[in-house]
């Protein structure tokens, strides 16, 4: 399970979409509201992909460090809790966020463990908070 979880954050900083989704159940029960103020939603792993992929190219570099994991399994179900600080570069600055996330996952009939669920909770962040709108811009250009 830590190992799927590992997966995803590593296929991510790589964009590597095909590992990203070989790890994801068929729909994920996403919820970033503590740093977007979106609300939590149940998206297609697809749909899920595209928006990262759409965005996250527009940074030079991700790199997510994931600490201080916690698992607990019952029925089938795992949720896996950790740390995360996830930094995003563009030229010469950087931005930082940090939190906590919980990560559930479903044990299939076929003895693979898949993401069905993402909470992240943000502490903080430091840096260049501009920096995803500049990336946002960037992605934008190229289509």
């Amino acid at each position: 399970m830590i190992n799927q979880v590992k997966q995803l954050f590593a296929s991510t900083d790589e964009r590597n979409w095909e590992k990203v989704r070989a790890v994801m159940s068929d729909h994920v029960l996403l919820d970033y509201s503590s740093m977007t103020a979106q609300p939590v939603q149940s998206l297609a792993a697809d749909e899920i992909i595209a928006s990262w992929a759409a965005f996250l190219p527009g940074f030079e570099v991700t790199r997510h460090v994931l600490t201080d994991f916690n698992v607990r399994i019952a029925a089938g179900e795992a949720l896996v809790t950790y740390r995360g600080c996830a930094d995003h570069l563009l030229d010469i600055a950087v931005w930082t966020v940090e939190g906590t996330y919980s990560t559930k996952l479903k044990l299939t009939a076929d003895g693979q463990w898949l993401i069905t669920g993402q909470t992240f909770n943000f502490e903080r962040q430091r840096g260049d908070s501009s920096l995803p709108v500049k990336a946002a811009a960037i992605m934008a250009a190229r289509t």
